[in-house]
Order: C-alpha cells, then structure tokens, then sequence
C-alpha cells in the first residue's frame, strides 16, 4: 500500500487535547497526516511533513476524524414513512411501531437484510462516518436474533445485542416467559456476533428488574453493557447503567438531578441522539446541562425505519448545535472522540500517531461549517484505514 501524505490542510481536528490549539479538539493549522499501514504515522506542520508515495491534496479544506457514530439499528426490513407522517400530523410517539418493524424483518430474506445493512454502511460512509455501531432487536426470535447479528458482523465489529428490545406480540402480558427466553436460548445463540447487550429500559418496553437480569447475564456471557433510557420520560435505565459500569447510556432526554451526578461521577457516557427528538418532535435533551456537570457526550444517529431514519452524523452535529445547546466544537468532539468513548475504543475518533487512519475531508475551511451550512453535502472525502473509499 505505501505512504500516503494528507497535506495543504485548512484545519486539522487532531481531538488530542494539549496540542495545537490547546481545546479540546487539538486545531493545527496547515499541517499534514501521514499515513502507513492503515495507521496514522505522523501529524505535524506541513513545511516538516516526510516524504510519501502517495499524496492527497486537501484544497485548504478542514480534516477531522472519522465520525464515529456509536448507536444505530441498521438491520430491519420494511418502511414506516406513513407513521412518521402520523407524528407530523399530531400523534404522539410511543415507541409501539417497533412491533411493525419486527414482522417485516421475520419476513425478510437474509439476502434482503443484507442489502439494507449493506446500503446503510455506505450512505453513512459517504457522510463522513468510518465507524458505526448496529443493534439487533427487530427479529425478537432465537433464529432471527442470531441471524441479525451475523449479518451486522459482516460489515461491523461493533455489534449489540437488543433481544429486549420490545416483548414480542406472542408474548404479550407474559413479560417474565420472554425475558427468561432473552437471558437463555436467545443469548446463547447471539452472543458469538455480538460485542454488546442493551435494554430498552422505558415504560411500554422493560422495567430496571428486567433490564437489570438480561444484563447481568449479558455481562457474565463477556458482553459489555449499553442501555436504552429515559427517552420517554423519567425512570431508572441511567442510574442502572451507572451502577453496572455501562459503557453507555443513550437518549437520556429526561434526567433528575440524580441521574446527572450519577453519570458525572461515572465513566459511562451519555449518548444523545437528536434525530430520534427531531423525528417524533420530541423535547430534545439538555446537553449543555450535561456537559456543565462534566458529563462525557456523544453524538450518534439513532438510524433505525420509525424514530429516526437518518444516516448523517453532520445532520445530528448541526441539530446538537441548534437544539442542544451544544457548541460547534463540543458537537463535532461528541460526534467523534465521543462516540469512540461509548465504544470504549482509543483508536478511533482521533488522530495521532497510531490510530486508525479514518479522516474526512471537509470541502470547507473549518469545522464550524457542519452545523454553519446545515444539509450541505460538505464532505470531500472519506478515508478508512487509510484507503479512499468516497469522494464528491
């Protein structure tokens, strides 16, 4: 593959605190990446920049790194444009949809999963995101659970198993018969694609004892632990996250003042998702409340066919920035070394001398141009350990 130099950059987002600038996402102006092996090998002023084999012209435009977008639900069949329609037309959201979802995905082919999955990765690669994360839990079967999660691993290696999603239409008012299916036959069969478990801990879903049993017995299967909570409103799922050690606790719309000193007492971040608010016209979380009280952030999409059907991490920073309260900067941190953080991963969402080469190539000066020039196609070009995969 060679050395391939990244150079005639604008602004560089390094998100290694200390340097360049001195903020938190380490601005150098007019430096240059070199690339070797997949792996940054070096970061630093352009006029010093080493030789390369190869080199890629970015036009003074802003380099960050890959967006790393830490809660998706890419694995489902079937459309529900007209609910959302529902929703813009006054109904509220309830979360009930899923079991919509559910039936279309049982039905489907593995051929036809794969190809969502498949076409999914790649819009969001487009958009800028190297590293996305992708649930189960629209299968709600041993076999269609397993088979979820399989064909996730094809594309990703942060899979999560969601079997406690929703209880199933079959198991209706039998809550306790489908959470010992989740925590035995389903689990077992899972476990082998996934990297994580997660609960959808709400009301209509599955209470904190529920929540509490699947990921216990997720945890003690090797799983590292996530957690739907307190997007419907308030309840324990964030103060339950805290206590097992979650990596990350996601919505988180709806917090006490407990539930934010827990987090921010914690290394567990707090994953906020806007398109979900923006999709069911929800009340967006307070993440400026978050990051007051020293609360990690992250940004992720949500990506799933009811409550928010977007692949574009740019559109969740510029809604961060509107909606949240969030700066330009702390955005593009959460969108970035942030989600790394709720992956509990060091090599990505950063870039120093030995991490992934994942970058994106803005066709603008600045980072401050994702939530400036919202719905604008700004990305240029997207590398993945090291290699071109798109460009505009």
């Amino acid at each position: 593959m060679g050395s391939l130099l990244v150079d005639d950059i604008g602004e560089l987002v390094t998100n290694v605190a200390g340097t360049g600038d001195g903020g938190p996402l380490g601005l150098r102006r007019d430096a240059a990446v070199l690339i070797e092996d997949g792996r940054v090998a070096w970061v630093g002023p352009a006029r010093y920049a080493p030789a390369a084999d190869r080199r890629i012209d970015a036009q003074g435009g802003a380099v960050l790194p890959g967006f790393v977008d830490s809660h998706a639900h890419l694995v489902f069949a079937g459309d529900r444009a007209a609910e959302f329609a529902a929703r813009m037309a006054g109904e509220p959201y309830t979360g009930g949809g899923i079991r919509t979802t559910v039936g279309a995905t049982r039905a489907a082919s593995d051929g036809q999963l794969r190809a969502t999955v498949r076409r999914l990765v790649g819009e969001a690669m487009r958009q800028g995101t190297t590293t996305i994360e992708t649930k189960s839990g629209y299968g709600l079967t041993v076999a269609d659970e397993a088979r979820s999660l399989r064909i996730a691993a094809e594309v990703t290696g942060e899979t999560t198993f969601l079997g406690a999603h929703v209880v199933p239409a079959e198991y209706a008012g039998r809550p306790d018969d489908y959470v010992g299916l989740v925590c035995g036959p389903m689990l077992a069969a899972a476990a082998p694609y996934a990297r994580w478990v997660d609960v959808f801990c709400e009301r209509g879903a599955f209470d904190a004892d529920h929540a509490r049993a699947i990921l216990t017995v997720g945890q003690a299967a090797g799983l590292g632990v996530r957690l739907h909570a307190n997007q419907l409103g308030p309840g324990p799922g964030v103060q339950l996250g805290v206590e097992l050690g979650a990596a990350s606790v996601d919505h988180c719309t709806h917090l006490s003042d407990a539930d934010v000193d827990a987090l921010a007492g914690s290394t567990t971040v707090a994953t906020l998702l806007p398109g979900a608010e923006f999709s069911t016209r929800s009340p967006y979380p307070d993440a400026r409340r978050l990051l007051d009280a020293g609360v990690t952030v992250a940004l992720a999409t949500d990506c799933n066919p009811g409550s928010s059907y977007t692949s574009s991490m740019p559109f969740c920073v510029a809604l961060a920035v509107r909606e949240m309260r969030m700066t330009p900067a702390e955005a593009v941190w959460a969108a970035t070394a942030g989600g790394a953080r709720a992956l509990r991963r060091d090599d990505v969402g950063v870039l120093r001398p030995g991490a992934r080469a994942d970058l994106v190539v803005l066709d603008a000066p600045s980072h401050l141009h994702l939530a400036y020039r919202p719905g604008v196609p700004l990305i240029r070009q997207v590398l993945h350990n090291g290699v071109p995969q798109c460009r505009s």
